[in-house]
């Protein structure tokens, strides 16, 4: 593929913006930070004019595909009637209402901007809520990039230390050294640690937090118990649960993980595929929990919380959801199809790929391992390998997210999937 034109706006991007991008995960599109001109459907486009059959939907937002008519037709209908009041409007108390339709957790809510800001309300709740000042995160899992939960995202097995006493890294330079006193970091998938450590530290911890499903690292499944298990740890202790569904909120299903693996939070945090990339996250919960936002006990605010354009991004792309009964089953069944068809091509060219997760979002990587189940064992992963099969995905048309994380949506079909089968396939033939 031609770049010369995304390598020319790079350059010229790199005089004005830290590094050419405004993120730091944007910097590793391959062969560098690419630009992009438009989107439609399950196809993006450079401004060099390259296509590219797309899996990353945008890190996840778009469930319902770029440019869906329906959603834009919302957002430009109602965008022509204001587009920030700084107060309330119907429409939001309609999201409100959606939301509780579906999501089990969601007696009440709060709207926020993004993940980050709605996982720090959901942990100031919790502290209030509990009296307590500690939540027990797990390795791996994301849940922002504030100063609080950016630690145990770093993979160093000489520095991470005992899996029964692990040692949180930073994420970053800069981040403040007090705030690793706010947590106690555990690895996942081990409910008997969990027991252990809240037998000893009850009386500390406010909160549990974790991605029901580990989709941000290895897209690694719950094991069997494990959610029911957190759940009751903390209804024995007073502690709150809360699920980050960021990724998992509608793509797993209308309820998000909670609905699908019956177990529900105390709160909840829903964003990414809420409003096919507007910038809209909720906070859901239980009234005992969401009364102390209700009674202004827990200051929750946001000038730009609710604006018009992003409720109307989020009510379109649930109605869209709405309108098919059969759009999960459905990015299920092509999800399946495409990890059979991955390990196939795989194994036919003599590849060790480990393909893991549900369907709708599932990982690829390089290992001997039969399976994954936690952070600590994604060191078994050729990193070196990965990234390079996921460059030449890249160049043959295909895009995928750097980490081996793909995405389905609900417009994708069956010809999609094939393609991309096929070009794995092709790839897989010139790694060997």
């Amino acid at each position: 593929m031609n770049h010369t034109k995304s390598a020319v706006l790079l350059e010229r991007a790199k005089k004005s913006l830290a590094g050419g991008v405004s993120s730091e995960f944007r910097k590793y599109n391959y062969p560098h930070a690419l630009f992009y001109s438009h989107s439609k459907g399950v196809y993006i486009y450079d401004v060099d004019g390259n296509e590219y059959l797309d899996f990353t939907l945008s890190q996840g937002p778009m469930i319902v595909g770029h440019s869906h008519p329906h959603v834009l037709k919302r957002i430009n209908d109602y965008s022509e009637k204001g587009q920030l009041f700084a107060g309330q409007h119907i429409l939001e108390v309609e999201l409100a209402e959606k939301l509780q339709k579906h999501i089990p957790s969601a007696e009440l809510m709060r709207f926020c901007l993004d993940g980050s800001t709605a996982v720090q309300t959901a942990l100031r709740v919790a502290r209030a809520k509990t009296g307590k000042q500690k939540f027990i995160r797990f390795e791996g899992h994301y849940h922002g990039w504030l100063d609080n939960v950016s630690w145990g995202l770093t993979l160093d097995s000489e520095k991470i230390g005992a899996k029964e006493n692990p040692i949180a890294l930073p994420w970053s330079q800069g981040i403040a050294n007090n705030t690793q006193d706010e947590f106690i970091i555990l690895p996942w998938n081990d409910l008997d640690l969990v027991e252990k450590t809240m037998k000893e530290h009850f009386n500390d911890v406010a909160a549990i937090i974790t991605e029901p499903i580990m989709c941000n690292s290895g897209c690694i499944m719950p094991k069997d118990g494990f959610l029911e298990g957190l759940r009751n740890i903390c209804n024995t202790y007073g502690t709150t649960l809360i699920f980050d569904e960021v990724i998992t909120g509608f793509r797993t299903s209308m309820g998000g993980a909670q609905k699908l693996f019956n177990v529900t939070p105390d709160l909840s945090i829903f964003a990414k595929a809420l409003a096919s990339g507007y910038p809209i996250s909720a906070i859901v919960g239980k009234r005992e929990w969401m009364k102390l936002l209700e009674d202004g006990t827990v200051i929750h605010a946001g000038t730009m919380n609710s604006a018009c354009a992003l409720v109307a991004a989020a009510i379109g792309t649930i109605e869209v959801l709405e309108q098919d009964e059969d759009t999960h089953e459905r990015m299920f069944r092509l999800g399946k199809m495409l990890m059979e068809g991955l390990k196939e091509a795989s194994n036919e060219t003599g590849h060790n790929l480990l393909v893991q997760g549900l369907g709708p979002m599932f990982h690829t990587g390089f290992s001997n391992k039969d399976s994954v189940t936690s952070f600590r064992e994604m060191a078994a992963y050729d990193k070196e390998k990965s990234k390079l099969f996921v460059s030449k995905m890249h160049e043959n048309g295909v895009r995928i997210i750097g980490r081996g994380l793909w995405y389905i949506s609900a417009v994708h079909n069956e010809s999609h999937i094939e393609k991309a089968i096929n070009v794995a396939k092709k790839v897989l033939t010139e790694i060997k």
